[in-house]
């Protein structure tokens, strides 16, 4: 049965300033029926996270604020418990997760439920009709002078965030879960790179242009597939993970994009309380825009045909029999690229000329922005003073530190048979699609956009000499995406093992 918990709660410490926040949260429970004590326990949680009017809205490089709702935003959290193991993943309609807010969470969640904070994933959908949150939680947790309205909308995500873990904490259940995978037959996935006669790859390439000569990669069409029911088989919550970018919807209002019209499609076929959890796979060279069409998908096209694909293969999932949950986490360096201090003065030249809307090239744009972010993360002390300048990338946990990039990478492994896997970054197609023929388990979801967003995009080694938009807005040196892959199947064949029977 679904119950509904209105919860108010005051949470404290080092990240979270103490304001009193309230937040809905729809709580899964499920009856222990035929399960003994030491079973897998599964509780899955949702709440409200959609900032107000005026908020500023994210995507693109100018401030915008939102005039309105289209469709709530949300975060949605999983937590698998068993005897010798806890583990949440929390999905958030989030544009990223930066190193900040997943500290404060993570840190605030493990004291409050008794997860390691190692085993805690924040992860974002991506949708660019999500809040540009990031300056101002950087101004809210240095106790700097801002917004009441924006310092207030900063405690409700992290206090939310904090609560919805606790919530599919404490009501987790016994559970049975079906794992599987379905194929997206009807194209909705682009990859958006395109080889040029040049020997050049450009990005969001007509190939009515005579000078493109091939897509430049390959797109990765399949649907994993985690559903959750209760003891007596009713449905309560179906875990996706599909690679596609989320800037579908455009304008001035708040919408979760294509994620909210699978949720949609999903209650209307099953049930109007389940909970549908998207994990957004590693799409970042992937589109949805057909380059051989004008005709651009929409959000609801493409959310529609995704959750009619993922309710016709439900009941044709498998039986997850043992269900010993294995968690492994692993922290590693991503070298960062430099930022000279003559870049960083050209980099101000150029944004000084953006911000009076003065014709700039949108490489040059991009390169710039990125330049001052790294001078933050790389220096002690920056070259100039950063915050003046930018919004997203500033980062109080990560200033100053040096050369590399720390993220987490992590694995959550049931038995034998299915494993996720969440990565930072806006990660390449191809990296993805190198971990699931790597991964020992059956079905693997490969989840971006983790814990950490600091590196922007992380493209594989070959498409480094390509270049282009996704190449010029990473953070990283060439090798960043082959790391994380080394590190997701040492720690898939690390799950492996220790799940044998």
């Amino acid at each position: 049965m679904l119950k509904f918990f209105p919860t108010r709660q005051f949470l404290s410490g080092r990240f979270i300033l103490g304001q009193l926040v309230a937040g809905a949260f729809w709580l899964v429970v499920s009856t222990t029926t035929g399960f003994s004590a030491d079973s897998l326990r599964v509780g899955i949680a949702e709440s409200d996270i959609t900032p107000p009017v005026g908020f500023p809205i994210a995507g693109y490089y100018h401030e915008r604020l939102a005039e309105g709702t289209v469709d709530p935003l949300k975060a949605k959290a999983i937590v698998f418990r068993d005897a010798n193991a806890e583990a949440a993943l929390v999905v958030c309609d989030l544009i990223g997760i930066a190193t900040d807010l997943s500290q404060a969470v993570r840190l605030r969640a493990s004291e409050k439920t008794g997860i390691p904070a190692t085993h805690i994933v924040i992860s974002a959908t991506h949708s660019h009709t999500a809040p540009d949150y990031m300056k101002e939680l950087w101004l809210r947790l240095g106790n700097e002078k801002q917004d009441p309205l924006r310092a207030a909308y900063i405690d409700k995500l992290i206090n939310n965030l904090v609560e919805v873990i606790a919530v599919a904490h404490s009501g987790a259940k016994p559970a049975t879960l079906d794992y599987g995978s379905a194929t997206q037959a009807t194209p909705v996935s682009f990859n958006r790179r395109s080889v040029m006669r040049d020997g050049s790859v450009r990005t969001w390439m007509s190939h009515d242009n005579p000078d493109v000569v091939r897509v430049a990669g390959p797109i990765d069409p399949e649907i994993a597939l985690l559903a959750v029911r209760d003891a007596n088989g009713k449905s309560l919550g179906v875990v996706s993970n599909f690679a596609l970018h989320l800037d579908t919807v455009g304008g001035l209002k708040w919408s979760a994009d294509y994620p909210y019209f699978i949720e949609q499609t999903l209650r209307k076929g099953i049930g109007s309380d389940i909970v549908s959890i998207f994990g957004t796979g590693c799409c970042g060279d992937i589109n949805h825009a057909n380059p051989r069409s004008k005709v651009r998908n929409t959000a609801d096209f493409i959310g529609n045909s995704i959750g009619e694909t993922i309710q016709k293969q439900l009941g044709n999932l498998k039986r997850i029999e043992q269900t010993d949950l294995v968690v492994k986490s692993r922290v590693v360096k991503l070298p960062l690229e430099d930022a000279t201090k003559e870049e960083i003065a050209r980099s101000l030249k150029i944004l000084d000329l953006a911000n009076r809307k003065q014709p700039v090239e949108f490489l040059d744009h991009v390169t710039a922005y990125k330049k001052l972010m790294l001078d933050q993360l790389l220096h002690r002390e920056p070259f100039t003073n950063t915050p003046l300048h930018i919004t997203w990338g500033l980062s109080r946990s990560l200033a100053g530190i040096g050369d590399s990039l720390p993220v987490g990478v992590t694995v959550m492994a049931i038995g034998r048979d299915i494993a996720i896997v969440c990565l930072p970054g806006e990660v390449f197609v191809e990296l993805g699609l190198a971990i699931k023929q790597g991964s020992p388990f059956k079905t693997t979801l490969v989840i971006e956009l983790s814990n950490h967003v600091e590196s922007i995009y992380i493209p594989n080694r070959a498409a480094y000499v390509g270049g282009s938009y996704e190449v010029t807005n990473s953070a990283l040196q060439p090798g960043g995406g082959e790391i994380l892959v080394e590190t997701a199947l040492g720690l898939l064949r690390e799950a492996a093992t220790s799940s044998e029977p």
